[in-house]
C-alpha cells in the first residue's frame, strides 16, 4: 500500500523501534514514545524485516462473481449494453453488475459522437461586442446560514437585488450595477450608463449580445439600443454557453466579490462593488488575455492603432 510521505508511523520509524528495542530499551517506552500500544511493537519485533503496512485485501474472495463473468461485463459494456441488460442476460444480480462496472471505470457510458467541439472567439476590437446579463442576488439583513452554518436560522421574504453586468469581448473591461429590478426600463438604464463608461474610456460600443429574458427582448430596451445606435444580437436558446464571457464573469465576481466575505448589510456589499470592480480592470490578470489586466489589454490596443 502507498503509505503518506509524513505519516507518523512510517516504515523507517518502526525499524527504528525495533532497533531500540534491540538496544535494550524497554517495550513500554518504546511504545509510550510512539503513541502506540505493545501489542504494536511486539508485531513489529515479529517481521523487522517486514514492516511495510499491508494490505487489507483478503487473499480470497469466494463471495466475487467468477472471472469469466467479469471478462464477459466488460465485453458487453464495450458494445454498450446496459447494466439491466447485462445482469438479465447472465442471470446476475443488477447490484452486482453495477457495482463491476464501478470498478472498472465504465459506470457510465461516453458519448457516441464523443464530446461537443468547443468554439471560442474574441472579436479583434473594443466595443465589438459587449456582453450583457443579469445576477439575482438576495437582499442581507444579517448574516446568513452559510456563515454561521445554523440552517434553522435562516431569513425569509427580505427581497431581491439584480445585478446587471456588462463585459467587453476584447479587453474584459467591466462595468456592474446593482439595480432594485431587472425590468426593461432598468436594463435601458443600464445600458445608456454602460455605453457611457466604456466612451469615457475611448470605447465605442457597436453591438450587445444578450440572452433571451423578458427586459432585453421588450421595447424599451431595443429603442435604447437603437437611439445609441448598437446592434442587438441574443444568445441560441437554451445555449448559455453563447454568452460564455458574462457567465464567467457572474461566476467570478460572485465568488470574488458577493460571497467573499460576510457583509451584514446589502448596503455593505454594494459598496465594496466599486474597489472590486477597480481591482478587476486594473490589477487581476487574466489568463485567456494573456496574462495581462484588461486596462493593459486595452492600452495595448490603442498604441497600436494610433
Amino acid at each position: 500500500m502507498n503509505t503518506h510521505k509524513n505519516a507518523r508511523l512510517t516504515p523507517y520509524l518502526r525499524r527504528e523501534a525495533c532497533r531500540r528495542v534491540a538496544a535494550g530499551a524497554k517495550v513500554a517506552q518504546v511504545a509510550r514514545d510512539l503513541a502506540v500500544s505493545r501489542q504494536t511493537i511486539y508485531a513489529w519485533l515479529e517481521r523487522p524485516h517486514d514492516v511495510e503496512t499491508r494490505s487489507s485485501r483478503p487473499h480470497r474472495s469466494p463471495t466475487r462473481i467468477p472471472r469469466r463473468w467479469r471478462r464477459q461485463i466488460r465485453k458487453r459494456r464495450g458494445q454498450r449494453w446496459s447494466s439491466r441488460r447485462i445482469a438479465q442476460h447472465y442471470g446476475i444480480p443488477l447490484s452486482t453488475v453495477g457495482r463491476e462496472l464501478r470498478r472498472l471505470g465504465l459506470g457510465r457510458l461516453p458519448r457516441v459522437d464523443g464530446p461537443r467541439r468547443i468554439v471560442r472567439y474574441e472579436r479583434d476590437r473594443p466595443g465589438e461586442l459587449v456582453h450583457l446579463d443579469i445576477k439575482k442576488l438576495a437582499r442581507i439583513s444579517r448574516v446568513g446560514h452559510r456563515i454561521h452554518g445554523d440552517y434553522t436560522r435562516r431569513t425569509h421574504g427580505r427581497g431581491w437585488e439584480f445585478v446587471h453586468v456588462a463585459i467587453d469581448d476584447h479587453t474584459r473591461l467591466a462595468y456592474v450595477e446593482v439595480l432594485p429590478e431587472e425590468t426593461a426600463e432598468a436594463a435601458a438604464g443600464f445600458l445608456a450608463r454602460a455605453v457611457a463608461w466604456y466612451a469615457a474610456l475611448g470605447i465605442t460600443v457597436e453591438r450587445v449580445l444578450t440572452d433571451n429574458g423578458s427586459c432585453y427582448r421588450a421595447l424599451p430596451f431595443g429603442e435604447q439600443a437603437l437611439a445609441l445606435g448598437i446592434g442587438q444580437r441574443f444568445t441560441r436558446p437554451y445555449r448559455p454557453q453563447t454568452n460564455g464571457k458574462a457567465e464567467r464573469f457572474i461566476r467570478t465576481l460572485i465568488t470574488e466579490w458577493a460571497y467573499n466575505r460576510a457583509y451584514a448589510r446589502s448596503g455593505w456589499r454594494t459598496r465594496a462593488l466599486a474597489h472590486y470592480l477597480s481591482f478587476y480592470n486594473t490589477e487581476r490578470r487574466h489568463s485567456a488575455l494573456g496574462n495581462t489586466t484588461p486596462a493593459m489589454r486595452l492600452a495595448q490596443h490603442l498604441s497600436t492603432t494610433c
